[in-house]
């Protein structure tokens, strides 16, 4: 049928036929829809956008499909997949894509739009750790052309093809090309290709008039600069073809992606704030030390400093506080790392005088964090005394609180109502437990007679605002992306469950294994997301938490990125760790058990305790414990009394009966024995509903499970791998798709996720495509069948690092076990290697270089293994050096490193190897300033060398890769 155009009035308006084209493959079910801005694509409302339909063209899978549309059209949109129904099953990442139809396109012509799917991936150089400080001189170009089509069509038989590229890291003085198989693209010859034209937001750009015996085309992209520097894109090259048995287009729009380029590859070091030393600090890390931690990183190579959570934690008033993962207040950063030095600058003399004693009493060994903090405070507190009205008047404190407002009052009420009740659980606090902002505006009013106690929280929240943020503009400024940490849980007495209990469900979670805390004897403790509730403002609460980081930090790693695909539930009353479930997860229920012939639901669910198994528990004492924890339930069979039937009121019980010395026994023996006879179940019933259950973790192992049929086992344990490991993929899938985009596109910092562990199969595949960066340790390899992880085998999206946080430095790790020390060496070396008993530098060396060298795209070393590269800061015991030891819940995390940032800056022999290996891997680096013998300073632009030689001495020498096979040069891009 002739197409009669569009109706503008009464006037009949020629309509330009744009079709879109996009190779894509998806499964059985799926299909492409594009959606957009303007009624015809659907106004957003991808229900009502534009299906594409399918066709095999070689070994890809083309989807196509076409709109009529006025001429001068504009519009934005986006690529979908989707089920029949055209509910959303994945959306592409990145920026909306924007059509304009210039005016030279006139009513009646044919517009082909070629697209690629933009994943995750293709987004990450547009994040602010790229765009703002790596490629920030790139972001600084000058807009040459404006988007959009600039020639114009006259010849009949002509085709106007519009090119257009994605590239953020182009040098200054330096062009984009594309060059190809027709004369009008150079015959491959770059000096006589097509010079595109930069479009802002990292776009080149360009147009040409082709005949249609131009095609097939065949082309590429390439950088040249005038100094002579010429890099083609990587990959086979760029097709483009005309199908003739259609009708031909007259204006191609090419939006080609990302420019084909050797990956980046950077470097960084990791050190918890709190853990930095140097000769201004008070007993601990301080955010205006950052400055000298990012001139260090710079002079040693490194584009990137890594930090522990940085908020308030201060929820028990002691030392439990140092735990940097429960946090007080998600958006309030932590006084201890407060400079009270930098207060004012015109501090009393008794406060200096106070502040110097402070300095030598606190410069131990490890931090003293109540001491630390007390004595921080205290010394606040008269700075705030004698400039409280003058600092809180003037406009730069006003705007920070009118930008602040809305977590800081009730932050500041919440330390103050904390203090005055001495207990941060808000359940305590009479008629201020139920948040309201009524209440809230009572207790921070003007008038109030504690106004100066809840001015004094927004002082100090101002003060360390300001020295982060100028320690953050620092790091940008020298070439250094600060990161953060993103912890997974708040505490459950924090001012976001008092001021948002709506989001939160006060149960009890867990990112470690099931059964961990089972074997401590404790739990995490945090409350689950009430991801329904959150979902209603599209998780708001998760993007201020964001945009609060992204004014300090450009890059970010999300602690336990398994919870936003599930999350290890307990109930309130759980004190360990395996009488849980996952959440979301899709139980068993009551007809599909009883399909499979199972039916006596008590003796599953319920605790099997016969009296044998309490002889042999409990001993002598046995009839102490029925007299007091048990009842007779079937003939020798017992069942727990009302008042003990839980963890919590067996501890209850058993404190109260060991304050009147009634104990026979051990209460923590006892405990454990109780808490193993309430545990002896198959299934777990829901609470919420009786017709769903759940399979106890690690089922097998109870006394329960083995007293039964063969049937019975067989099928339970059929069912047991079924929930564990197969029914929830998509589910859980499902779950992260919600959850992690809203977070994503909530602030443009790096995201990187901590996917260590057993990592169901949903995950890495949801990582890769929203484009998060994954942690590979390699003592905890991805890889089931491998003891020790191969850097060399890693992905490019991933951040690789020899040691973490929550385990010993490579160091400890080394020296503490001679048979495990040994069997790496085999594998990394040879078997005809002998390896140290001491983490001599050689072998920190070589690890090292193993990391520097992977393919991936960030290799971050905590400071500690770096130390180990030369012996005199060897001399601390290796054990000394663990941040964090997960096997104790109660870890006391107060590691400060023995030798102070001013004397790291001084040791250039220590540089010089770092910067060595760095360079000698390919990695990028920031440019340094160095000085010649006559004074002069000149930017040095570090070339990667063949060898890594430190002292004249070269370092270990590996004559095979880490798999076996030869060593081979690995060729990036060289970027400064």
């Amino acid at each position: 049928m002739e197409n009669l155009g569009l109706f503008t009035g009464t006037k009949i308006v020629k309509s330009v036929n744009v079709s879109f084209r996009l190779p894509y493959y998806t499964h059985w079910g799926q299909r492409l829809l594009v959606c957009g801005s303007e009624p015809v694509l659907g106004s957003w409302d991808v229900k009502k956008g534009l299906l594409l339909s399918p066709a095999h063209q070689g070994e890809e899978l083309i989807w196509r499909g076409s709109v009529a549309v006025p001429s001068e059209f504009s519009c934005e949109y986006s690529y979908y997949v989707v089920d029949d129904e055209k509910s959303v099953l994945r959306r592409e990442m990145g920026k909306k894509r924007t059509l304009v139809l210039p005016e030279e396109i006139n009513g009646g012509e044919n517009v082909e739009i070629h697209d690629l799917w933009q994943t995750g991936g293709d987004a990450i150089p547009f994040r602010s750790a790229f765009k703002d400080v790596i490629f920030r001189q790139s972001w600084g170009l000058n807009i040459e052309r404006p988007l959009g089509i600039q020639n114009k069509l006259d010849m009949e038989d002509a085709v106007l093809v519009h090119f257009k590229i994605c590239c953020s890291n182009v040098e200054e003085e330096t062009s984009v090309y594309v060059i190809g198989s027709t004369a009008k693209l150079g015959q491959w010859k770059f000096h006589n290709g097509l010079k595109l034209n930069y479009a802002g937001d990292s776009v080149w750009q360009a147009d040409v008039v082709m005949q249609k015996g131009d095609f097939p085309l065949k082309y590429k992209y390439c950088k040249y600069g005038k100094a002579g520097n010429f890099s083609l894109e990587t990959g086979a090259h760029r097709d483009l073809s005309i199908d003739s048995s259609k009708v031909q287009p007259r204006y191609i729009f090419l939006s080609d992606g990302m420019m084909r380029e050797m990956p980046w590859r950077g470097a960084g070091v990791a050190i918890p704030m709190f853990s930095v030393r140097s000769e201004a600090d008070l007993g601990v890390g301080e955010f205006l030390d950052l400055k000298l931690l990012v001139d260090w990183a710079v002079e040693s190579g490194f584009h990137l400093v890594q930090l522990l959570p940085i908020n308030d934690t201060s929820v028990h008033g002691m030392w439990w506080d140092s735990y940097p993962y429960s946090s007080l207040s998600v958006f309030a950063l932590h006084p201890l790392y407060l400079r009270v030095e930098a207060l004012s600058e015109n501090l009393q003399e008794n406060i200096k005088k106070e502040i110097q004693e402070a300095r030598e009493q606190l410069d131990g060994k490890d931090v003293d964090y109540e001491a630390t903090l007390a004595t921080k405070l205290s010394i606040a507190k008269k700075v705030f005394e004698q400039e409280k009205d003058l600092i809180l008047n003037c406009s730069s404190f006003q705007k920070y609180f009118s930008e602040n407002e809305e977590w800081l009052k009730p932050y500041a009420a919440f330390c103050f109502l904390r203090d005055f009740f001495e207990t941060s659980d808000h359940s305590q606090w009479g008629r201020f437990s139920c948040f309201t902002e009524k209440k809230l505006e009572k207790l921070v009013s003007k008038d109030s007679l504690h106004h100066d106690i809840i001015r004094f929280h927004y002082y100090i929240q101002f003060h360390l605002h300001l020295q982060l943020s100028e320690a953050a503009e620092y790091a940008r400024n020298k070439g250094v992306i600060l990161k953060g940490d993103l912890p997974i849980g708040v505490d459950r007495n924090s001012v976001d469950t008092w001021v948002y209990p709506n989001l939160f469900r006060m149960n009890t979670s867990t990112g470690a294994p099931p059964d961990y805390f089972d074997k401590n004897g404790q739990n995490w403790g945090f409350p689950t997301y009430n991801w329904e509730e959150m979902s209603k403002d599209n998780y708001a609460w998760w993007r201020a938490r964001l945009t609060q980081m992204a004014k300090y930090f450009t890059a970010y790693r999300i602690d336990h990125i398994l919870g936003f695909f599930r999350i290890w539930e307990l109930p309130e009353h759980a004190m360990t760790g395996l009488i849980g479930k996952f959440r979301p997860s899709i139980p068993l229920s009551k007809e599909e058990l009883e399909r499979e012939g199972i039916w006596d639901f008590d003796r599953l669910s319920l605790p099997y305790i016969r009296q044998e198994f309490v002889q042999e528990k409990f001993g002598a004492s046995w009839t102490f414990i029925v007299s007091n924890f048990l009842n007779d339930y079937q003939k020798g069979h017992y069942k727990f009394k009302e008042d003990s039937n839980t963890e919590k009121k067996i501890a209850s019980k058993l404190k109260m009966l060991a304050e009147k010395s009634m104990l026979l026994g051990s209460e923590d023996k006892i405990r454990r024995d109780l808490f193993d006879l309430l545990k002896n179940i198959v299934l777990i019933r829901d609470p919420e509903d009786a017709s769903k259950f759940y399979p106890l973790f690690n089922l097998e192992d109870t006394s329960s499970f083995q007293d039964l049929d063969d049937h019975s086992k067989n099928v339970l344990r059929r069912l047991y791998y079924d929930y564990y490991f197969h029914r929830q993929e998509n589910l859980w899938r499902q779950n992260a798709l919600k959850t992690l985009p809203a977070l994503l596109n909530s602030s443009d910092m790096l995201a990187c996720g901590e996917d260590l562990g057993l990592i169901p199969a949903c995950v890495h595949p949801v990582m890769q495509e929203l484009g998060l960066i994954g942690l590979r340790i390699q003592r905890m390899p991805s890889e089931s069948d491998l003891e020790f992880g191969i850097p060399s085998q890693y992905s490019y999206m991933t951040v690789c690092a020899p040691s973490c946080h929550d385990c010993s430095t490579f160091r400890a790790w080394w020296e503490e076990d001679a048979e495990r020390r040994c069997r790496y060496f085999k594998n990394m070396v040879g078997p005809d290697a002998i390896p140290s008993s001491q983490c001599v530098p050689d072998i920190a060396h070589f690890v090292i270089r193993q990391h520097v060298e992977a393919p991936s795209m960030w290799a971050i070393f905590p400071l500690q293994d770096l130390l180990a590269l030369k012996e005199e800061y060897t001399t601390r015991p290796a054990t000394e050096e663990t941040i964090n030891d997960p096997t104790n819940p109660k870890h006391y995390w107060r590691y400060r490193v023995h030798v102070t940032l001013e004397s790291l800056l001084k040791d250039k022999e220590l540089i010089t190897t770092i910067k060595g290996l760095v360079r000698g891997s390919g990695r990028s680096h920031p440019s340094v300033q160095e000085t010649d013998e006559l004074g002069n300073q000149e930017t040095i632009v570090l070339i990667p060398s063949k060898h890594q030689v430190t002292n004249g001495q070269e370092k270990i020498s590996v004559g095979k890769q880490l798999n076996g096979a030869p060593r081979r040069e690995t060729c990036v891009p060289q970027v400064s």
